[in-house]
């Protein structure tokens, strides 16, 4: 079953949904959430990183899961090929009820490809990519945080074939001239260790003014960043807009803005090269869709946002494969060896690439009993 043929409607029902708290590290919590149905078939979805970028409490997973049971009647008993509805339906007033709905959406795409037996990227109006360009998020790998250890933790993921990396040296930050030089050293060594052939990009984020962000962008040209990320909160657009009138590097932004609306004022006056939308925080596989279309519009250019596990990157793979005006997908690389089994078929990336699936919904399941063994309570 496949193609045009296969869209009868099949009838199934979303009958229940189940958050999984995967504890990778001490400061890493992957937040997966499962939609059951009537028809034996089930929906992934993934929502990370939903309390920002802080470390996930159990305080925090135990109102993720009264968020799940706020929105979860707006879909019990639909269809999962209802997301319009449940798009147009919901009230979501925070971070955390975005990141749910976002999950949700997910597992919903996930459930319809499936019963479908279609991939999410068919739906979507096909691929025109075999294979996607991934970049190497080191920042949580790296120790120590110095120059030499982020040097020798780009090195290691270069070795791995990743012809990208990134790095966001400022965190803890302190607001202090003598700290603010480290992280523009961190920058330089990392340079030095990968060669001129391997873009680097950092990330700030958001934590300087519009005078520090042009004063360091300038101190690191010799680095010849591939983009420069966030120096001040995304919606603080003029600022972000006078900064990349300062400086010579791209700039890019917007991980946690929701919606089109969050995005067209970045995009609308160019002060931004790169949008970042992430998956599990703009609304879900639709609404990047129409983020992206909208960026395309205005000659910007799409390097998801997905710092977290599995689920968000096969949701992002699904997005990314026809997408007109993508740029690179982002990966937390480096944070625990099993990450790749957490699902099946094994997560691979193959210098610096990860492949589109041929399988349906988002093209993998859960290893339940993986998630298991390192569930948090």
């Amino acid at each position: 079953m496949g193609g045009l043929a296969a869209f009868a409607r099949p009838k199934i029902k979303i009958t229940a949904a189940e958050l999984w708290p995967v504890r990778a590290t001490p400061r890493t919590v992957w937040l997966l959430i499962s939609l059951r149905s009537d028809a034996n078939i089930d929906g992934l979805g993934e929502a990370s990183d939903a309390f920002g970028i802080y470390a996930t409490t159990p305080e925090n997973v135990a109102a993720m899961r009264a968020e799940i049971n706020r929105q979860f009647p707006l879909l019990h008993n639909r269809s999962p090929f209802d997301i319009e509805h449940f798009r147009q339906s919901a009230t979501l007033p925070n971070l955390l009820a975005r990141t749910v709905h976002s999950a949700l959406e997910q597992a919903m795409w996930d459930m319809a490809g499936k019963a479908l037996d279609v991939p999410v990227y068919a739906l979507l109006g096909g691929k025109v990519r075999d294979t996607l360009p991934v970049y190497a998020n080191i920042n949580r790998t790296a120790k120590p945080r110095t120059p030499a250890g982020f040097a020798a933790t780009a090195k290691r993921a270069v070795a791995e074939g990743f012809r990208a990396v990134k790095l966001a040296p400022w965190d803890n930050f302190v607001d202090t001239e003598a700290y603010v030089e480290q992280g523009i050293d961190c920058l330089i060594a990392v340079r030095e260790a990968v060669g001129k052939d391997v873009k680097v990009m950092t990330d700030c984020h958001s934590f300087f003014t519009v005078p520090r962000a042009i004063a360091v962008a300038k101190k690191l040209e010799p680095v010849a960043l591939d983009w420069y990320e966030e120096p001040v909160a995304p919606e603080r657009t003029a600022d972000t807009v006078a900064i990349r009138r300062g400086i010579k590097q791209n700039m890019a932004g917007g991980e946690f803005l929701f919606e089109v609306k969050g995005f067209e004022p970045l995009c609308r006056e160019k002060a931004v090269d790169v949008i970042m939308p992430d998956v599990k925080h703009c609304g879900g596989i639709l609404e990047m869709t129409r983020i992206a279309a909208m960026a395309a519009a205005h000659g910007v250019t799409v390097a998801p946002h997905n710092p977290t596990g599995p689920i968000a990157t096969a949701a992002s793979v699904q997005l990314c494969a026809g997408m007109k005006n993508f740029r690179i997908l982002e990966l937390q690389w480096g944070e625990v060896e099993w990450r790749g089994d957490l699902v099946r078929p094994t997560e691979r990336f193959h210098n610096g690439t990860i492949s589109v699936p041929e399988a349906p919904g988002l093209g993998l399941t859960l290893n339940e009993d993986l998630a298991r063994q390192h569930q948090m309570p």
